[in-house]
């Protein structure tokens, strides 16, 4: 992916440029090129095993998404918490704003390190982007290995059935996406459950700037990227979050 500034305003980006870069457009995939995904997906390893547990974080950097972003910043430190107690967790950040930016960091392993990026990015008006997150996740999942696929976002803007072919890709990798609601726009509803069934993971819905829903949802994804299934069965016997999401899961 070309390295590009995060802020193009200022025209200088502070952050040092292997944690930057541009998630290309997605693309409809033809019959060749899924017919080829298929066969590579079914002769690879869902996890390796020993590797670090490894989640791509997805925000909508989008307008109406200003305050769950400041609220996202605090909360992300109590995804390596949680998963601190099970082993190890790497998170890659890939946000959408504006009107055709979409960006992923690098894997980043420290949650003052994440909480620094994520304060320098302002949201901007535009519209959904949640193709080319579901894209780059692919991308990363053959590259490097993904075990799951956390989304946070109120609204969708896309054809939902391109959406759900790009789902059904990662389902095959057996990496799960948790689509994380705000609020209870009925046409992000459907297409959020869609791709959750799709690909094995769960959605839920949290209220606007309810930070202690959004914090168990989180604790609970963590859970499952550093531990697997087992952990996120252990962590809902005490944690509501995590039960929601368990109680989805195929």
């Amino acid at each position: 992916m070309a390295r590009e500034p995060t802020n193009p305003t200022s025209g200088h980006d502070p952050r040092p440029a292997e944690t930057r870069t541009t998630v290309p457009d997605a693309r409809t995939s033809t019959s060749d090129d899924i017919a080829a995904f298929v066969a590579r997906a079914r002769a690879m390893s869902p996890h390796r095993a020993g590797a670090r547990g490894r989640l791509v974080f997805a925000l909508d950097a989008t307008m109406s998404r200003q305050p769950t972003w400041d609220m996202a910043c605090t909360l992300q430190a109590d995804m390596f918490r949680e998963a601190a107690a099970l082993g190890s967790l790497d998170i890659r950040l890939v946000y959408y704003r504006g009107l055709n930016e979409c960006r992923a960091t690098g894997w980043i392993s420290d949650s003052a390190q994440l909480a620094r990026l994520m304060g320098k990015i302002d949201c901007r008006g535009g519209n959904t982007q949640i193709g080319r997150v579901l894209t780059e996740t692919r991308r990363e999942a053959i590259a490097s290995g993904v075990r799951a696929l956390v989304f946070v976002g109120d609204a969708m803007e896309e054809p939902i059935d391109e959406l759900c072919v790009k789902a059904g890709e990662l389902g095959l990798l057996k990496v799960p996406v948790f689509m994380f609601q705000e609020g209870s726009d009925a046409v992000a509803e459907q297409a959020f459950r869609e791709i959750a069934r799709l690909t094995g993971g769960a959605w839920c819905r949290f209220d606007p700037g309810a930070a202690a829903q959004l914090r168990e949802l989180l604790r609970a994804a963590a859970a499952y990227a550093a531990g697997g299934r087992e952990a996120l069965l252990q962590l809902a016997k005490t944690a509501d979050g995590a039960a929601r999401l368990i109680g989805q899961m195929k």
